[in-house]
């Protein structure tokens, strides 16, 4: 029996990951910061599930959390890296303190799972990491500057890891979900405290007080929780994983614009070698 262990699985998609996996069987230890939040899943699958409260950028917390996870389960087949949130602030706008907390949040809680985990995956020579990026990975917008950031730096290690790791037998998987119909844009969007009247009209139109996309996303949380399964548990899973008739526009709209880029430079680029 396959365990998974899920951050962020208090709402959302990770909410929906968490009981689907559960409802195919599965084990699965679901943390989120306040473990009353997931406590209807534990109390749902008793035998099968292991609520626990985690902050992913506690290092002796996610340490706490593997160890429950092994004396339970024996040990966790698939870590998804889902816990993370939003946020909007012009670059100049955010404090220090805020960029920070965000980078704890989404960048260095993954790689504190993932490091956690790693040993026994090695020991196995087997093992699944997913990490969740975002369509703000590939291409930013004003006010989410600091938050791709975030979502880019988690693609770049992960394509590194997975190039570590592949040769033991783990895999790595990066989802790259469009817009879903979760909390993100609503309990989960944070923002800067300061406001700059310069960006009105470009971040300023994006910060929470003028998004009117919470509760309209097209994206379906349980059926992108089940196109999760079916890729972790294919023979050849992809390495990147887009969810969404947005998140393929999008990525399609931005590789081709950066390919035409490099075309249209590549007479300048091409100069820069040493002449013989």
């Amino acid at each position: 029996m396959t365990t998974w262990l899920i951050t962020g699985a208090s709402s959302g998609l990770g909410h929906a990951l968490a009981r689907a996996v559960l409802e195919k069987g599965d084990n699965a230890v679901v943390t989120a910061r306040d473990a009353k939040s997931v406590a209807d899943l534990a109390a749902a699958y008793p035998d099968t599930a292991l609520a626990v409260a985690l902050d992913v950028g506690d290092h002796a917390l996610v340490e706490a959390t593997m160890a429950q996870a092994t004396e339970k389960f024996g040990g966790v087949d698939v870590l998804v890296n889902n816990a993370g949130h939003g946020f909007r602030a012009a670059v100049e706008e955010a404090a220090n303190d805020e960029t920070a907390e965000l980078f704890a949040t989404n960048f260095f809680g993954p790689v504190n799972l993932i490091k956690s985990v790693l040993p026994q995956m090695r020991a196995r020579r087997s093992g699944t990491i997913v990490n969740v990026s975002s369509i703000g990975a590939p291409r930013s917008n004003p006010a989410s500057g600091y938050y791709s950031a975030t979502k880019a730096a988690l693609e770049a290690m992960s394509d590194g890891l997975n190039r570590e790791v592949g040769p033991l037998g783990i895999r790595v998987l990066v989802v790259v979900p469009g817009a879903f119909r979760t909390d993100f844009s609503g309990r989960s969007l944070l923002q800067s405290r300061t406001v700059i009247d310069d960006y009105a009209d470009t971040a300023g139109r994006r910060r929470k007080e003028n998004d009117r996309t919470h509760g309209t996303q097209q994206g379906d949380p349980a059926r992108a929780a089940r196109a999760i399964i079916t890729a972790v548990e294919a023979e050849h899973p992809p390495f990147r994983l887009l969810l969404g008739s947005d998140a393929l526009v999008v990525v399609r709209e931005e590789l081709r614009g950066r390919l035409d880029e490099i075309d249209a430079w590549e007479h300048l680029s091409a100069t820069t070698d040493f002449s013989d």
